[in-house]
């Protein structure tokens, strides 16, 4: 009997460091922006927003590492500005819902931001966890990660800036709204700067969206789209056709129903059946971007079906 416990533990024992050992490759921003440039690409890229929030406080550097580790392949952050003219990660004007502190991000010095604490999602603030600078958070994402900088084009010159400071100016994508006209100034603005861009599109409920008409009548194609659309309907399917056959790519947001047809992540996070009407009905779509809550869970979902490694 001894002797069975005892190989049925060292059989454990293998079976652990087995497991162990194979871990998960991780992104290459290199790849990854090749492959975000190449219509022809059939892999699905995975675009984590605020990084891992549920288990770290959202933009901060532990969330960052954790989508890292996971695989993920961009990082999605916010960022706002001190009073002292230092980029810091926040979603939020004020420091209210992520910090101990009240009052609005830009009525702060950096190091008066430096003593405020960083909560979790659940509301409890954390020992230790403070604001990070964007400098700081690129400097873990430098040669790990894509970065989607979110909130940015107020700030699109300080955002250059220390991302040249760093050296991944190359691993920067930034996206916007508006028309034809103030897209594709914004296009020209990145395309001279050396960062990727796509413009923000909408499918309205009546089924039109003026904007992607104006990009299907001819000029110059952006590499992506993100395409924006409450309901499902037919119009979704083609327009997101058109702009495929017109060599774009799309990404979509699915952190909100309302952002992608409801084929949301919390949909796809009830069962296994779910998550293939939901995260399936935007692959059918030609989804090649996810911008997503559930990184863990969207990327076991790709892997499953060979869609990401």
């Amino acid at each position: 009997m001894k002797y069975i416990r005892f190989v049925v533990f060292a059989l454990a024992a293998i079976l652990t460091a087995s497991c162990c050992s194979q871990k998960v490759k991780p992104s290459d921003p290199t790849e990854a922006m090749a492959i975000l440039k190449d219509p022809s690409s059939k892999k699905v890229l995975v675009a984590s927003h605020r990084g891992d929030w549920r288990n770290y406080p959202e933009n901060s550097i532990p969330a960052i590492e954790s989508i890292i580790r996971m695989g993920v392949d961009i990082m999605e952050l916010d960022v706002a500005m001190t009073s002292d003219s230092v980029l810091v990660l926040s979603h939020d004007a004020t420091v209210n819902r992520m910090t101990n502190g009240k009052g609005p991000v830009s009525s702060f010095t950096l190091d008066s931001l430096k003593t405020l604490k960083l909560k979790r999602a659940h509301g409890v603030a954390t020992d230790s966890l403070r604001i990070p600078t964007l400098e700081e958070a690129l400097m873990v994402c430098k040669d790990r990660i894509l970065v989607n900088v979110d909130h940015g084009w107020n700030y699109f010159d300080q955002v250059m800036e220390v991302a040249q400071k760093v050296g991944c100016v190359d691993q920067i994508i930034f996206k916007s709204g508006g028309t034809r006209q103030a897209t594709a100034k914004a296009m020209q603005q990145c395309k001279d700067a050396g960062i990727f861009y796509m413009p923000i599109v909408t499918v309205v409920r009546d089924g039109s969206s003026p904007t992607i008409d104006t990009y299907l009548d001819g000029g110059e194609m952006p590499a992506m789209f993100e395409v924006c659309f409450t309901q499902d309907i037919p119009e979704v399917a083609a327009y997101t056709k058109a702009l495929q056959d017109a060599g774009s790519k799309i990404w979509v947001n699915s952190i909100w129903g309302s952002l992608c047809g409801y084929n949301d992540d919390d949909r796809a996070f009830q069962s296994p059946e779910e998550a293939e009407n939901a995260y399936g009905r935007l692959i059918e779509l030609g989804t090649k971007v996810f911008q997503t809550d559930r990184p863990k869970y969207l990327l076991q979902y790709l892997r499953k079906h060979h869609l990401h490694d």
